[in-house]
C-alpha cells in the first residue's frame, strides 16, 4: 500500500516502481515519432539518368512526369501508381489537354521491356508526344 505507515524497521524494502518517468519519456519518444514519420514516408527512388551530349535543362514544367525506378517502382507526378493507373490519368490529362506531353525518367538499369510498356501506358491513354528524361555528358 502506497500510503501505509512505516515502522521503525528499516529491513523491509520498499516494492513499489514509480512509472510516472517512464510513462513521461515513452509519450516524449510517441510525440517525436509522430513528427518525424511524415517525413521519412515521402517516396523517392534513387535513379542514375543515362547520360547524352545533346541533353537540354528542363525549362517548362510537363503534366506528365512519369518515373521508373531500378526495381520496378512507378510514380506519376511523385504519386505512386500502377500501369493500368497509368493508362487512365494520361486519359484524363489528353481530355483536358490534347497537347499534353509525357516525361518518361527511367533509371539506366531498368529493361526496354519495362520502358515499352510504359510508353504503350501513356499513348494508349491519348498522351501522343512521350520524352525521355537523360542527363549532360560532362
Amino acid at each position: 500500500m502506497a500510503g501505509a505507515a512505516r515502522s521503525g524497521n528499516d529491513n523491509n524494502a520498499i516494492v513499489e516502481i514509480n512509472v510516472i518517468p517512464l510513462v513521461d519519456i515513452i509519450l516524449v519518444v510517441l510525440i517525436i515519432f509522430m513528427v518525424a514519420a511524415p517525413l521519412v514516408m515521402q517516396p523517392k527512388i534513387d535513379i542514375s539518368l543515362p547520360k547524352a551530349s545533346t541533353a537540354k535543362d528542363e525549362k517548362d514544367k510537363i503534366p506528365l512526369k512519369v518515373v521508373l525506378g531500378k526495381k520496378g517502382e512507378l510514380f506519376l507526378n511523385n504519386n505512386p501508381i500502377s500501369v493500368a493507373g497509368l493508362t487512365e490519368e494520361s486519359k484524363r490529362f489528353a481530355a483536358k489537354n490534347p497537347e499534353t506531353a509525357a516525361l518518361l525518367v527511367a533509371d539506366k538499369d531498368v529493361t526496354l521491356e519495362m520502358v515499352t510498356d510504359l510508353v504503350d501506358a501513356i499513348k494508349i491513354g491519348g498522351v501522343k508526344k512521350v520524352a525521355f528524361s537523360i542527363q549532360r555528358k560532362k
